[in-house]
């Protein structure tokens, strides 16, 4: 099971509760939800992480880390899972995201010339962001429910069936006593 290799690779709480550059957090490592493979704690923490993958800003690890201790999931999954937005899948999610700004915002797509020179970029930031922020906040908010649901109904659906197979073996054991 996923739970398994997951408890296998994440890292030791006790180390990162007592790393001397997280000792400002004071007591907030403490909540037990932050380490814990549950289905909560592990569904919000692919919400966060997922979520903060499609936010183009900087530091997208420390967000997620921040936004596991408000929301009490996952630590580890949280931060690990921003590298789903990577050098290789950023430039596709995010055009994908400025596409779909786009087209909310009713605005006309434009030629794209690139030119490395600070006078561009103060030009195109202000006709880029504006798309680029609407489509990454639509997209993060669309897949990050959608991971919740899905690790969600994953983690019920194999618990479930886990269940079904005791009761199978149980029954199988009482009929080989009779």
């Amino acid at each position: 099971m996923a739970k398994k290799l997951f408890k296998r690779l994440m890292p030791d709480p006790y180390k990162i509760r007592n790393h001397k550059s997280l000792q400002f957090l004071g007591t907030l490592l403490h909540d037990p939800n932050l380490f814990h493979l549950n289905r909560s704690s592990v569904s919000r923490a692919f919400f966060v992480g997922i979520f903060v993958c499609f936010l183009p800003l900087p530091g997208q690890m420390a967000i997620a880390a921040f936004g596991a201790l408000w929301l009490r999931a996952n630590l580890p999954i949280s931060a690990a899972l921003v590298w789903v937005s990577n050098p290789v899948t950023m430039p596709p999610m995010f055009y994908a995201c400025y596409q779909l700004g786009l087209w909310v915002l009713g605005a006309p797509s434009r030629p794209f010339e690139f030119e490395l020179s600070l006078d561009w970029i103060i030009a195109e930031l202000g006709a880029l962001v504006p798309p680029l922020l609407v489509g990454s906040l639509m997209s993060a908010a669309f897949f990050g429910c959608l991971s919740f649901l899905v690790v969600n109904q994953l983690w019920r659906w194999h618990v479930a069936r886990s269940w079904q197979r005791r009761i199978a073996l149980r029954l199988e054991k009482l009929k080989q006593l009779k």
